[in-house]
């Protein structure tokens, strides 16, 4: 199941729609194109189409599938308590003393230039359930990090 927030599902839905009818489409054409070219069995072109539209089914399968085990989350019923999915989390680095702000959602939803990590990031995973002025001692792939949670908002 994967819980997300009504923005992140309507998305989702939105750019299944967009994979069906637009790069479907496209990826029959490619195929035919290739395939009017002449032999098959040495047509690398032909090959590449195939592949190429072997990978979209199996991401429009792979979307559909989120899609029906999607549970939306109702932010209204969500609390700025303790951190949790979909909690807006300012926090400040304490060796550097830098502050950043971070949104805790979903992975389909996740975008770095947004400021939408993962939950199953280990920042996300550090700050699950702890309050505002609550430290984590994180570990992340350049060593471990110490954070301050400075405020708990759902947006």
């Amino acid at each position: 199941m994967a819980y997300m927030s009504q923005e992140g599902y309507n998305n989702l839905v939105a750019e299944l729609q967009r994979l069906e009818s637009i790069e479907r489409p496209k990826a029959s054409a490619a195929i035919a194109e290739a395939r009017d070219k002449g032999d098959l069995s040495e047509n690398a072109e032909y090959d590449a189409a195939k592949e190429a539209q072997a990978h979209l089914e199996d991401k429009i399968n792979q979307m559909k599938m989120t899609i029906a085990e999607a549970k939306i989350i109702d932010k209204s019923r969500l609390s700025s308590d303790c951190v949790q999915l979909l909690s807006k989390v300012v926090m400040t680095n304490l060796a550097t003393n830098t502050t950043m702000t971070y949104t805790i959602v979903s992975e389909q939803e996740a975008n770095l230039k947004e400021g939408k990590i993962s939950i199953k990031t280990p920042i996300a995973q550090g700050l699950l359930n702890k309050k505002v002025g609550d430290e984590a001692e994180i570990t992340i792939p350049r060593g471990k990090i110490r954070l301050r949670i400075d405020s708990i908002t759902i947006e």
